[in-house]
């Protein structure tokens, strides 16, 4: 089920992990962000397209990850983009082979159409595409290439996987030098746009409005704070109150802080 959440802006949520696709309206189609996760939803949304008439002109996956590089046979064959380092690491991803098994992909999710997109040439600062402009604010955050996206005249950020409700901030920590100034530099990027949104959509969880913004930037620079300084964080999406993740966001937290660490011990030790 679409869900308007502001004027030509429309989101579809997923049962896995609280995943938000976002379909933004244009003179002669939709643009369609990282558009789901189960091949029943995603035909779902097709239909829905469909049969209000519109059809997808062009598609675009905010960083590569499997959940947000998926597509389906009946959204069309409408040129699909990230950035030029997502389309990179996705196809180098790609190359070594999918092991579903072990990445817990579930069944039910289509994998034959998933990473096929076209990497933006890096000076390219917004989406080509016949509607509203849709500026890229791209940065190192999460993944490599990770871009959000601020849909002029609309206020509205698509965040991709930062910025969440219910998800703490998940590093980078095997593809870039110094993750934690990666995530924060991120984050003043974000908070160097927030002046014109009013409405905020992260890759999981609940939509925003103009007072979440800030909020969940303060939230998430405390918690890479918190893994910086190897605290435990105050953050209720892994306290006990928390009613999302409680099984395995608290494994996440750990490893961070594990991997964290065997970071600074492997740059403490000489040679």
């Amino acid at each position: 089920m679409l869900r308007q959440v502001a004027e030509g802006v429309l989101i579809h949520q997923s049962e896995f992990c609280q995943s938000n696709a976002v379909v933004v309206h244009g003179p002669v189609g939709v643009l369609l962000i990282d558009p789901g996760v189960h091949g029943d939803e995603m035909a779902c949304l097709a239909k829905d397209l469909s049969d209000s008439g519109q059809t997808v002109v062009a598609g675009f996956s905010t960083h590569p990850h499997w959940d947000h590089l998926l597509w389906h046979a009946r959204l069309g064959a409408a040129p699909r983009y990230g950035t030029a380092r997502c389309a990179a690491t996705a196809r180098d991803w790609l190359s070594d082979g999918l092991d579903s098994r072990r990445l817990g992909i579930p069944e039910q999710v289509p994998l034959d159409l998933l990473g096929r997109i076209t990497g933006l040439p890096a000076e390219m600062a917004q989406i080509p595409w016949d509607g509203p402009r849709v500026r890229i604010v791209e940065h190192q955050a999460h993944a490599p290439g990770h871009a959000a996206l601020l849909i002029e005249g609309r206020g509205v950020l698509v965040a991709g996987d930062m910025l969440s409700d219910v998800l703490i901030p998940m590093l980078d920590l095997n593809g870039t030098a110094d993750p934690i100034e990666d995530y924060l530099a991120a984050l003043r990027l974000l908070e160097g746009v927030a002046g014109d949104v009013d409405v905020l959509v992260p890759g999981h969880g609940s939509i925003g409005g103009a007072d979440q913004v800030h909020a969940r930037i303060d939230q998430d620079r405390a918690y890479v704070h918190a893994l910086r300084d190897a605290h435990g964080p105050s953050d209720p999406r892994v306290g006990p109150s928390a009613t999302y993740g409680k099984d395995w966001l608290p494994g996440v937290h750990a490893r961070q802080l594990q991997g964290l660490a065997r970071r600074s011990e492997r740059d403490a030790t000489p040679g």
